[in-house]
């Protein structure tokens, strides 16, 4: 007969206390603690862009731009979202009032960013945008509250508005240094 394993679950205080002292990064959803990945070239490739050019675009204004390493509370769940814009006066190492988030989509994580996280990020009152970029292939989702959280999705050809922050730029720009099959094609055909 099999016995069922017992779970041991952590107190959030001791998450973050560990997470002060841990070389890897971990999310925490009720009680468990999750171990992340190191990301791809391709990842790391999107979200310098990105936060380079959100920062750009918000420099001298309330709103700033952070990456992976600023954690997004909610409820009983801490995540570290790829990008993330917050107009807050941040002092600590997360923050519950993100009005965007951005994730970068690979095969390990596609499928939690896609339902636990969008669960929990359309739960933040704040937040007004959430978006899907692939790092595997050329396609932004943009999730917003305005349109009910249906997703828009855009390629190559197409720009981009991040209307949470009034910032316009086109999917080429954001995947601008990033080497898969969709860019490669792009970049032959328009030689």
């Amino acid at each position: 007969m099999a016995t069922a394993s017992k779970i041991t679950l952590i107190s959030t205080e001791d998450y973050l206390a560990n997470e002060l002292k841990s070389d890897v990064k971990h999310e925490y959803i009720d009680g468990q603690v999750y171990a992340m990945a190191g990301a791809h070239s391709n990842h790391n490739r999107l979200t310098a862009t990105l936060i380079r050019k959100i920062g750009n675009h918000l420099d001298g204004k309330q709103c700033q731009p952070y990456a992976s390493d600023m954690k997004v509370k909610i409820g009983t769940k801490f995540f570290y979202p790829d990008v993330l814009v917050d107009c807050s006066d941040i002092d600590g190492y997360f923050t519950e009032s993100p009005k965007l988030i951005i994730e970068v989509l690979s095969k390990s994580t596609r499928r939690t960013d896609k339902t636990i996280k969008l669960m929990a990020y359309t739960q933040i009152p704040s937040l007004e945008e959430y978006v899907l970029i692939d790092q595997d292939m050329v396609e932004i989702e943009v999730l917003q509250r305005d349109d009910g959280w249906i997703p828009k999705s855009y390629y190559l050809g197409d720009s981009v508005t991040f209307t949470s922050i009034g910032l316009t730029l086109s999917v080429e720009a954001i995947y601008e240094r990033v080497q898969n099959s969709d860019m490669a094609e792009w970049l032959n055909t328009s030689d």
